[in-house]
């Protein structure tokens, strides 16, 4: 039995807004601190309804074949049966990113 590759659901905040995408590559990276994400999937239904969420995603992450987030700002990684809607939505004032790194170096 073929196994297709497994797809992840990871959420993460950058620049105030949080985005959540699907990807079939996760990893801890080469660099210390950050996740590599990478494999990124798009939904392509052809609908009449376009979300503009989603064709954002679509256009920010075009060229890009894997890319790293810094591990403080990830909210959440699952593993998912389906793929849902990607999106970046928009934080509240309530929330605010982690204001510095988790690790600094000592001089």
């Amino acid at each position: 039995m073929n196994k297709s590759k497994p797809l992840y659901k990871v959420q993460f905040i950058s620049n105030a807004e949080r985005y959540e995408v699907y990807v079939r590559e996760v990893s801890q990276g080469a660099l210390f601190g950050f996740v590599e994400i990478g494999d990124f999937v798009w939904d392509n239904h052809s609908t009449l309804l376009v979300d503009p969420s989603q064709e954002r995603l679509k256009t920010e992450f075009d060229t890009v074949v894997r890319t790293y987030i810094p591990m403080h700002n990830v909210l959440r990684i699952d593993e998912v049966k389906k793929q849902g809607n990607a999106k970046v939505t928009e934080l509240s004032d309530k929330v605010t990113p982690f204001p510095k790194p988790i690790y600094t170096p000592k001089s």
